[in-house]
């Protein structure tokens, strides 16, 4: 990498699910090194599947938490190796995969601040952690202080109103109840609890990283109106939780500077800032350069839709979290299960196994489809609660099946009817600015973001984000060096390489959605009451 040694330039880094990520970006916002270690393939003696431990149980999910340390270690070894002038590091921020949780010992800020460059970071804290295997965000193992949770504040309507999200079992305060009821003795021999994102960001500072307003509002813990722990939540969790936790922080805030470690074991400058590093989810909103109105809608395995909100309303479904670049507004996160494996069955099913020939069904048929809706779960869906297909004409009567072009549009159709309808449950209206970033899978095929385009009524743009959060990192990074100017993340981001135009609202589109969303609207109700209704 010597022909990069001579720019200045910021470090974003991604400690996500299976892999530790680093890119170098420079003042033009040029991503010009990366980095990576696979947790599975470059480190097999933690043994590791997917970069997880799945427990017996089916339910309890965890990774190691030395496992993410060494990874540090080795990216920062290869980076070292390959010439990367680290004196050039300006600032650096990150981002961790959202809820999962690091127990600190007591006595570990003692040997936090006293590291000695001669050895490796994973030599120096292995007897750091009071849990050495930390809860990620795949746990599913704490229904039963999930209830309680609800019950000590007034009902899940409640607690999503208060932090954003009703109970969820990977939730932190959640994760947290059950380490002190099942295993109290560790609980009170642990003097900070991290997230995953404070906890990378305090390796680099050498001493507790706070953590941000954005990634604690993913914990079932932060009141996301006045930005403070809510006091119901943390006595409902376990006992003096909130000094483990420590006061949260703005999430551009500059939390200090790289420790002497880095300093002189690699050659960080001794004022190389750390900004707050956040969730993977925030950080990726900051790599797509969402602005207020803009959604950003992931067409993979799962759907997933970020919404810029001015104004939330929290429901029982979908999360709010506190905006990562902007102190004043809110992001959004649906997750829909059915995605790109519920349109593959489909082609399969009605197409031939062909896009080609799925895209000639959407081109072919009208927009709106004649009036004829469909919902389709192949597995239990999360927004909302429902499984099977169900199919309805024009005149709202179920019918058990349509002609093969209708089924493709009626799936294509109902799955951003969906999204719009859920989005706008949570606050989101579309301006006449809005944008839609699609990335994912189905982003490659035209014909499906014009269904997208027409149904949203605002135009469509593709993005790579292939490193979205890494990116979204090194640019949050930028953000908190001009963070004392006031200046907007738009301003700071303004370089960065702009989206492709990709689809535009078809005219006339939003009057015949205009009616089918209500439509659709009143018959996933219809569907959902008889779904929960007891079986005779």
């Amino acid at each position: 990498m010597a022909e990069h040694t001579a720019r200045h330039c910021c470090l974003g880094w991604d400690f996500s699910t299976q892999q530790v990520k680093v890119v170098a970006v420079d003042a033009e916002l040029n991503v010009f090194y990366e980095e990576s270690v696979h947790f599975d393939r470059d480190l097999p003696e933690f043994r590791t599947q997917g970069g997880v431990h799945v427990h017996e149980d089916g339910l309890t999910v965890t990774s190691p938490v030395l496992m993410w340390v060494q990874a540090l270690d080795v990216i920062l070894e290869k980076m070292k190796a390959s010439g990367f002038d680290f004196s050039q590091v300006l600032a650096l921020s990150g981002a961790g995969q959202q809820h999962g949780s690091v127990y600190w010992k007591a006595g570990a800020s003692q040997l936090l601040t006293s590291l000695t460059p001669d050895l490796l970071l994973c030599e120096q804290l292995q007897a750091c952690f009071s849990i050495s295997d930390s809860p990620v965000w795949m746990d599913s193992s704490t229904a039963v202080q999930c209830r309680q949770l609800e019950a000590a504040v007034g009902g899940a309507q409640a607690l999503s109103s208060l932090t954003g999200s009703r109970a969820y079992e990977r939730f932190t305060g959640n994760q947290i109840a059950k380490i002190y009821q099942e295993n109290p003795g560790a609980y009170s021999s642990t003097e900070r609890i991290s997230l995953v994102s404070s906890f990378a960001a305090s390796l680099f500072l050498g001493s507790y990283s706070p953590i941000d307003h954005s990634d604690g509002s993913g914990m079932n813990l932060l009141q996301i109106q006045d930005k403070v722990w809510s006091q119901a939540c943390l006595g409902a969790c376990a006992p003096g939780l909130e000094e483990k936790l420590g006061w949260p922080v703005p999430s551009c805030s500059v939390v200090g500077t790289v420790s002497s470690y880095f300093v002189q074991r690699y050659g960080f400058p001794a004022g190389c800032k750390v900004v707050a590093f956040t969730g993977d989810n925030p950080a990726s909103l900051a790599g797509m350069r969402l602005e207020e109105g803009d959604i950003a809608v992931s067409l993979g395995t799962s759907d997933t839709l970020f919404l810029w909100l001015q104004e939330p309303t929290p429901a029982l479904e979908g999360h709010i979290f506190c905006n990562p670049v902007d102190p004043e507004h809110y992001m959004a996160l649906l997750c829909f299960k059915n995605g790109s494996l519920m349109r593959e069955k489909i082609r399969d099913e009605s197409a031939s196994c062909s896009w080609s020939k799925f895209s000639e069904a959407l081109r072919s048929t009208e927009t709106g489809n004649d009036g004829n809706l469909g919902f389709y779960f192949d597995v239990m869906e999360i927004t909302p609660e429902i499984t099977g297909r169900h199919r309805f004409n024009a005149e709202n009567h179920e019918v058990s099946a349509f002609p093969w072009d209708v089924e493709i549009r009626a799936l294509i159709e109902g799955q951003f009817m969906a999204k719009k309808i859920h989005a706008e449950a949570l606050g989101y209206r579309v301006m006449p600015k809005t944008k839609i970033l699609a990335t994912g899978g189905a982003s490659h095929n035209r014909d499906i973001l014009q269904v997208l385009a027409d149904v949203f009524g605002a135009p469509v743009y593709v993005i790579d984000t292939a490193n979205s959060a890494c990116v979204g990192s090194a640019y949050r990074a930028f953000h908190g060096l001009a963070a004392g100017t006031d200046m907007p993340f738009s301003e700071v981001v303004r370089l960065a390489p702009n989206p492709r135009l990709a689809a535009t609202p078809t005219q006339g589109a939003s009057q015949v959605y205009e009616a089918l969303l209500q439509r659709y609207a009143v018959l996933e109700q219809r569907v959902l009451t008889r779904a929960r209704r007891p079986p005779e």
